[in-house]
């Protein structure tokens, strides 16, 4: 299947999102963690500006994969990695008992915001405040011990299921493009091929994730 989007990783798309963590980790083990409230202040807001400009003049905060829009991905992860790590530092958490399915509902509504003429500032708006306000949500909510352990895996099988979900994307859409199959046989298409793609992931985590993290940590703790 030919590449359609010219994505910077050809290989693994999403690798591009990691590669800004990777730059933001490495900034906050040189930078980020010795600096203080004061600077960490007037960092976010260095940061919020720029993802303000970014998002204006893009017409939206999907940037960051392309050559076109790569510098975008920065100025994304500037301001939502330096509000986490500010979240953490000034104790912004929220006790509260919405619980896990209040938390789905409220992060559901991000997802099925509708498109407009008006993305540039109703995407803006919801990474400036929004998420932050769901991490503090998150963060202070009272769970069940069932819950917790949801939330456990859920938290463990995400990077595995981000990291190979993409191939299935592309062969599904290279499918619809070429069959053209009715709206009416896609559940049956998505669904199934969802809890494969989570069956497979949790394979990869159990085989091949853990193991390795585990592998690093011991070298890690030998030095």
């Amino acid at each position: 299947m030919e590449e359609r989007a010219f994505n910077l990783f050809a290989f693994n798309a999403p690798s591009w999102s990691l590669f800004w963590e990777y730059v933001a980790n490495i900034f906050y083990a040189f930078i980020l963690y010795r600096i203080g409230r004061r600077t960490h202040t007037v960092l976010i807001i260095l940061a919020a500006a720029g993802i303000c400009s970014v998002s204006y003049q893009a017409g939206n905060l999907l940037g960051g994969w392309a050559g076109s829009n790569f510098l975008d991905g920065g100025a994304r992860v500037a301001y939502s990695f330096l509000a986490g790590l500010f979240i953490h530092r000034v104790g912004w958490i929220i006790k509260n008992r919405i619980g896990f399915i209040g938390m789905a509902i409220l992060l559901f509504l991000a997802f099925i915001m509708p498109g407009s003429k008006w993305n540039w500032l109703t995407e803006l708006l919801v990474v400036l405040f929004y998420f932050p306000l769901l991490v503090s949500l998150g963060a202070g909510a009272h769970l069940s011990l069932l819950w917790k352990k949801v939330c456990r895996f859920s938290g463990n099988i995400s990077y595995p299921l981000y990291m190979t979900h993409y191939a299935a994307i592309w062969i599904f859409g290279n499918y619809y493009t070429s069959k053209k199959p009715p709206v009416g046989e896609l559940p049956y298409i998505i669904i199934p091929g969802i809890i494969l793609l989570v069956t497979f992931s949790y394979f990869v985590m159990l085989f091949y994730d853990i193991p390795v993290r585990r592998w690093l940590d011991q070298k890690r703790r030998r030095k």
